[in-house]
């Protein structure tokens, strides 16, 4: 891939700031020449991510993703949020489900995989890899399970709700981790998932956590330690 040549010379002024309260840094000035080819680009970028799950198997979903797999020789991975999230599949802004984990009335755990599946399964058919995201958690799970989905808009509204909090039992959260990680081995063989990357959770120190770090710690330390 080459940079493409235009008329274009530009100069960009940029003041840094050491921070408030301190003085100013001297200006510094960069100026771009568009119009040289600047050689040979080599591709740095093959982790993409977004929000919305639901959407990966929709239309245009699917394009997008073929086309990013496409970007260069080395394995693209994609992470997106709400894999563990709980609803019917309806995606929103900001907002997308699976149902993976539910109970039943008496608080025995059912595991569901059909949607992650469903994921993971148009990740796989175009090349991509999936960078796992262990999260968001359960309503069935959650310490505060309502109110669990959030209307957030760019106008306003809390968008840290019931899939934002900790689990109320540990063990089960540790359960539920086990058994997705086993249930891709077995649908997809041990050798494939263990190239996959896989984390936990989402940026815990903002409005993705609404607890504790040592909250988190624990959640990560159970979660790590079943994968």
């Amino acid at each position: 891939m080459r940079f493409r040549s235009c008329a274009i010379t530009t100069t960009l002024a940029v003041t840094l700031c050491a921070g408030r309260g301190q003085t100013a840094e001297p200006a510094v000035t960069i100026t771009l020449d568009a119009s040289r080819p600047g050689g040979q680009l080599c591709p740095a970028w093959r982790f993409f991510g977004y929000d919305e799950p639901n959407y990966t198997y929709m239309k245009d979903g699917k394009a997008l993703l073929a086309d990013l797999a496409t970007l260069g020789r080395q394995t693209v991975f994609v992470r997106t949020h709400n894999l563990l999230t709980s609803g019917d599949g309806t995606p929103a802004l900001k907002w997308g489900s699976t149902d993976a984990y539910t109970e039943d009335a008496q608080g025995r755990p059912h595991f569901d995989w059909t949607i992650v599946d469903r994921i993971f399964d148009t990740y796989l058919e175009r090349g991509l890899k999936p960078y796992v995201q262990i999260g968001f958690m359960p309503q069935a799970l959650s310490q505060k399970p309502e109110p669990y989905q959030h209307h957030w808009s760019p106008q306003g509204g809390n968008i840290s709700t019931g899939w934002a909090y900790p689990p109320s039992d540990y063990r089960k959260w540790g359960e539920l981790v086990y058994q997705w990680v086993t249930h891709c081995a077995s649908r997809y063989g041990r050798s494939e998932v263990e190239r996959w990357y896989w984390e936990v959770w989402n940026e815990p120190n903002i409005m993705y956590w609404r607890e504790t770090a040592e909250d988190y710690h624990r959640l990560y330390d159970h979660a790590a330690d079943t994968v």
